[in-house]
């Protein structure tokens, strides 16, 4: 496809793939030909991503309704599928009380997708595939990764970390935000979501990020998703363009409401945990293990505001 854009990055080690506004940076550990295998198998899976997209776009920005779905074949429970727009299918449907479309989920589908092809046939001990801070995840055996988590998107300074061994349910991770590159009708500086997949994760960041909220206020700044991006599906909603500084107590509600929905995607199993900052506040849901920490319930507040303030 012309316009594709893949080279080795100067660290010899990871590969960049980039085709319109899909940018992925891709790492692999293993045997060293398993890897160059891996690495070919991603170009080649990338190569028709952006086109077969676009050919699906108008059903990708449609609300989803259950004659939507009608006839159309979701993702395997595994991830893997035919194209990356039936991951975003599969995804979004799990939300689709939330009046959602399908490209909820684009970027973690994408980097889902990509990871599935590299791993088949193929012996690996760990992949990421990063889409623009959508990651998707593989752990051999015995593997773990250490993924940081930030309190502002716009300014990536690592706040704690969370430990994800093989023995865990995550493989997927998103942050979300108003600050970020997608819109937002929340206030949150960053959000982010631990998933059995990265779509999944992508999925429920948005989610939670839109809900986290304190209400009308004179604080924040809105505009209709059209004016700032004729094509967006979010059409004439109202997005976030900006938050001067809140109260104690509008902070509070606002990440309660992200919380409380985090809780109910974590008990659906739809996402293992979730962590929301906004203003230097931080709160979580799930369990996020830091490796160092004992796992935190999400059936636990008042744990949850303790470790919200430590750092790991």
């Amino acid at each position: 496809m012309t316009g594709n854009f893949a080279k080795i990055l100067p660290d010899g080690k990871r590969l960049h793939l980039q085709s319109g506004p899909i940018d992925l940076v891709i790492d692999a550990d293993g045997d060293m030909s398993e890897v160059a295998l891996a690495f070919e198998q991603a170009s080649k899976a990338f190569e028709p991503v952006l086109v077969d997209l676009v050919s699906e776009l108008a059903f990708l920005r449609s609300s989803l309704k259950p004659s939507s779905l009608k006839g159309r074949e979701l993702a395997d429970t595994d991830g893997s599928c035919k194209t990356v727009a039936q991951i975003m299918v599969d995804a979004a449907s799990r939300f689709a009380d939330h009046n959602v479309t399908p490209m909820i989920a684009v970027a973690g589908s994408v980097a889902d997708y990509i990871l599935s092809a590299m791993r088949n046939e193929r012996t690996l001990d760990r992949v990421y595939v990063n889409n623009g801070g959508d990651i998707a995840l593989y752990l051999n055996d015995g593997r773990s990764f250490d993924i940081g988590i930030v309190e502002r998107i716009d300014a990536p300074e690592i706040s704690m970390k969370a430990h994800v061994t093989s023995m865990d349910p995550v493989r997927g991770v998103a942050t979300s935000g108003w600050r970020g590159r997608s819109h937002s009708l929340g206030v949150a500086d960053a959000v982010t979501v631990l998933a059995p997949t990265a779509a999944l994760a992508d999925a429920a960041a948005t989610l939670i990020a839109n809900v986290v909220d304190p209400g009308p206020c004179t604080e924040v700044t809105r505009s209709p998703a059209r004016d700032l991006d004729p094509d967006s599906d979010l059409g004439d909603r109202l997005v976030t363009v900006d938050v001067q500084p809140l109260s104690a107590e509008q902070i509070d509600r606002a990440l309660q409401a992200g919380q409380d929905l985090a809780r109910s995607f974590a008990d659906a199993g739809h996402i293992a945990s979730a962590s929301m900052s906004l203003q230097g506040s931080t709160r979580i849901a799930g369990r996020i293990n830091t490796g160092i920490n004992t796992n935190i319930a999400h059936n636990e507040p008042d744990l949850e505001k303790q470790y919200a303030v430590g750092r790991a």
